[in-house]
């Protein structure tokens, strides 16, 4: 009425069932206002809705969480949420993925995190802020020491900001879980990597750290290992969706048998083929046992490779969640894996893959399990987040949200 302005209908709605939530004594509610629901009505939440919900938030003290994931709030509701910090004190979980925002608007939210220490976990993937906003954060890291978990993948992250996140982590006490996938990065020096290995050295505190599509080939991936040689506390490293390949694999399961923190490994999406995955199958296979979850999903790996992963997991009590599909599988491989989820070593709801039997021949079909299947969309029916289509974050909690 203060605004004069139209009012949301699925707002209103969402605001009546939290309403009702609150009349039955709950609290810690998170308030879901997801633009890609197919509940939504055709217009999405703008800056100028973000407004009433500043007002409405920002002494209610029975909301800790804000989800307005998929939304045209911009840079005029990247404004009112950097207020909704200042003022709300409850709040310990802000999503703002995909939300138009820019440089200006991350910069506002940035520095509302100087004074914050309430948020735990702040999701800005997909908003384009930029090296200019991510030079903001990475400041914003040095001051603040409430927030575990941050996102800034898809943000177009410049190398200045990368180097600057790398710099500051060596530093930072709280931060538990970091993404930064996908910057802008030139050139084939991978950068990235040797700083960010040069933090994992230093730094004890970080035990999630994503990295996919940084353009890391086995130079960039040899960086990493020799960090890990003296990191004892990340448990889950996602290089998905890089240039790695066999060699690469050389050095990392020479580091896995004596790394005994590792616990979740994600290396989709490269190409590691059937030199890589006998190199990784023959150390989980005699050496290493903390490694509890391995996704290998479109690697070029043959059912050579594929059959000696499935052998390591008969000798490896601890390894139990295996992710294979995009592979190519031949008779060997599916009577493998068949053979494993039949006497009980695999459960189906760790692994990627099911068998079915056609003419007397044993194949596999997809299921759609993995690490972080709901990481950029969630289901339109049933529980958001169960454990099987998103079991890195099972494994490695950080933050209470995917």
């Amino acid at each position: 009425m203060e605004k004069s302005q139209k009012i949301n209908s699925f707002i209103l709605h969402i605001l009546q069932e939290v309403d009702e939530e609150i009349e039955k004594g709950l609290e810690g509610i998170t308030l879901n206002i997801a633009g890609n629901s197919c509940l939504m009505p055709e217009e999405r939440v703008t800056g100028e809705d973000f407004w009433i919900l500043f007002r409405i938030l920002k002494k209610n003290p029975y909301i800790n969480g804000l989800d307005v994931r998929y939304n045209l709030i911009s840079d005029v509701g990247a404004y009112y949420a950097a207020r909704l910090l200042q003022k709300q004190h409850k709040l310990t979980y802000l999503n703002l993925m995909f939300n138009d925002i820019g440089p200006e608007g991350g910069e506002l939210i940035a520095k509302a995190l100087h004074k914050n220490t309430t948020l735990k976990y702040l999701r800005m993937t997909g908003n384009k802020i930029e090296n200019k906003g991510g030079m903001f954060f990475a400041a914003m890291l040095q001051i603040n020491s409430s927030l575990e978990k941050l996102d800034l993948g898809d943000c177009d992250l410049g190398m200045e900001s990368v180097i600057a996140f790398a710099t500051v982590l060596t530093q930072n006490q709280t931060i538990k879980g970091i993404n930064l996938n996908r910057p802008i990065l030139y050139g084939e020096q991978e950068e990235s990597t040797v700083h960010l290995g040069h933090m994992l050295k230093e730094n004890h505190c970080l035990v999630q750290l994503h990295m996919c599509k940084h353009n890391i080939k086995n130079c960039g991936m040899k960086q990493l290992c020799d960090a890990l040689y003296l990191n004892r506390s990340l448990r889950y490293l996602d290089v998905s969706c890089n240039r790695i390949t066999h060699d690469g694999m050389m050095c990392l399961a020479d580091v896995l048998k004596s790394n005994t923190t590792l616990e979740v490994l994600d290396l989709s999406f490269n190409r590691i083929e059937n030199a890589g995955a006998k190199y990784l199958s023959e150390t989980l296979a005699s050496h290493n046992r903390s490694l509890r979850a391995l996704s290998v999903v479109s690697n070029n790996i043959e059912g050579e490779g594929l059959v000696a992963l499935s052998q390591s997991m008969k000798t490896n009590p601890t390894f139990s969640n295996v992710y294979i599909w995009g592979n190519k599988f031949d008779e060997a491989t599916c009577m493998a894996y068949s053979d494993l989820i039949q006497m009980g070593r695999l459960k189906p709801d760790n692994t990627d893959v099911e068998p079915f039997v056609v003419d007397g021949h044993v194949y596999l079909a997809e299921v759609s399990n993995g690490l972080k299947k709901h990481y950029y969309w969630r289901p339109t029916y049933g529980e958001a987040c169960t454990n099987s289509p998103n079991a890195g974050f099972t494994l490695v909690p950080v933050g209470g949200h995917l």
